[in-house]
């Protein structure tokens, strides 16, 4: 994480303050860096959810085994027990038929009760195959809670990272806030706009093409999507721009707040497709698309690891969520280094 940091100092007495557009463009650059750790947050905590499903599932199928264990356990106890009862030698029995207990040991001492009935043998038996199973068992959820564990501690140091870069970040912008009062209140302005414009037209039905308009800056040519199309890509593309307005939150993916997967997620998610929310594994869904067979609703990426991505609407545009202190807006696909595509679905 120590990479990501960009430190910004007092400027020295020879050199003037930065100005507006230095601040903005140290921003970008550190976010550039931070962008890719947030995807890997929303990778590991896609990871824990899935260990936690395998490790209760698990629970749940040994549990029968455990109590058929138990069940044996005493059943043998108590054959043994009248077996030597004369002898006056439970002490090493019940040693041996300790929970915890190998089942290799209980194996071979198995000469001691070769007297015991065949019957009975055959207890002494299924008892050690179902100590063995539930152990081997037992064994796979220890090992997924200690899987669980290590996410769980690597998520807490990442969040601390992630949330110590974004308060930076946030700092940042607040050194040229007082130059760029007047384009945030137009910001804010265009924000309500584009809001009021999506709610006048939520009751239209999801099978609507026809694009939401709007005279805020955030839209570019004043519909989204700029080329409507029918069927499930064009309800996510349509979702997606009714987000246009509502805020960056790294992490969140709706419905009042979201980061770049977590818009994607969530605009799919509309059309009855569920994708995970992380870059890396939205950049396996669907099938590929080339940047000359575009269509609105498809997933569209950028820079080489594919740390950023929108949603494609037509004409060479995009809607994405871009970064802390940003809000989900219209943007120009050329504007960044495109990567690739996927269509879901």
């Amino acid at each position: 994480m120590a990479a990501v940091l960009v430190a910004v100092g007092p400027a020295a007495h020879a050199h003037a303050a930065p100005s507006a557009a230095d601040v903005q463009r140290q921003i970008d650059a550190a976010w550039q860096k931070l962008e890719p750790v947030i995807e890997q947050y929303n990778k590991v905590r896609t990871d824990l959810a899935a260990n936690q499903r395998r490790s209760a599932e698990l629970s749940r199928r040994i549990e029968p085994l455990g109590k058929s264990v138990e069940v044996s356990r005493t059943h043998v106890q108590e054959i043994l027990a009248g077996y030597y009862k004369q002898s006056r030698s439970l002490s090493a029995f019940n040693v041996l038929l300790s929970p915890g207990t190998p089942p290799t040991a209980l194996g071979d001492q198995l000469a001691l009760v070769n007297q015991v009935a065949h019957s009975e043998q055959r207890q002494i038996n299924r008892l050690s195959t179902q100590q063995a199973t539930y152990d081997a068992d037992k064994q796979k959820i220890d090992a997924l809670i200690a899987v669980q564990q290590r996410q769980q501690a690597q998520l807490a140091a990442r969040k601390t990272a992630i949330d110590a870069e974004i308060k930076r970040l946030d700092a940042l912008h607040k050194q040229i806030a007082a130059t760029e009062k007047a384009a945030a209140a137009k910001a804010a302005a265009d924000a309500a706009a584009a809001r009021a414009a999506a709610a006048a037209q939520t009751a239209a039905t999801t099978s609507s093409t026809s694009p939401i308009t709007s005279t805020s800056s955030l839209f570019i040519g004043g519909k989204c999507p700029a080329v409507p199309i029918t069927g499930s890509g064009g309800v996510a593309a349509k979702t997606a721009c009714k987000q246009i307005g509502k805020p960056y939150v790294w992490a969140a993916n709706g419905p009042d707040s979201f980061d770049c997967s977590g818009l994607t997620q969530y605009a799919w998610a509309s059309a009855g497709v569920q994708l995970d929310h992380y870059t890396g594994a939205q950049w396996t869904e669907g099938v590929a698309v080339s940047k000359a067979n575009l269509r609105t609703g498809d997933l569209v990426f950028f820079y080489a690891d594919h740390h950023h991505m929108g949603i494609y609407v037509g004409n060479g545009l995009i809607v994405h969520a871009p970064h802390t202190g940003d809000v989900v807006r219209m943007a120009q696909m050329s504007n960044m280094p495109y990567s690739g595509a996927r269509r879901p679905g």
